[in-house]
């Protein structure tokens, strides 16, 4: 597949991305489903681990907070850490230190929404 232009990009948690390959699915019923697409619905049916509003919601709320980008909002929303090393890890490339405080904002809101 040859891509000239890429007219818009959007970030998607893994729950989103199940909900879109799920109704792809359902459009092509009856139809073999090629390899890539089988592969990416076998890992979204792995790793989603709540329904797409849900983790939509969780993304828009951690982007509320400081220190977040909406990739590592997705990330969390994605992963759900439970824990702070969770989180740092999350953050290991990023060139800033997140406070306790913040860590714990963080995982409240996880803790939330689950």
């Amino acid at each position: 597949m040859i891509v000239k232009k890429v007219i818009s990009e959007e970030w998607l948690t893994v729950s989103e991305a199940k909900e879109m390959l799920d109704r792809v699915k359902e459009e092509r019923s009856g139809e073999e489903l090629g390899y890539e697409l089988k592969k990416a619905i076998r890992h979204v049916d792995t790793f989603a681990k709540m329904d797409a509003g849900k983790s939509r919601d969780l993304a828009n709320d951690l982007l509320n907070l400081e220190k977040m980008k909406p990739e590592i909002a997705i990330r969390i929303a994605d992963i759900l850490p439970k824990t702070r090393d969770e989180l740092r890890s999350i953050y290991a490339k990023e060139r800033f230190v997140l406070t306790a405080e913040d860590l714990d904002q963080m995982l409240d809101r996880v803790a939330d929404s689950i």
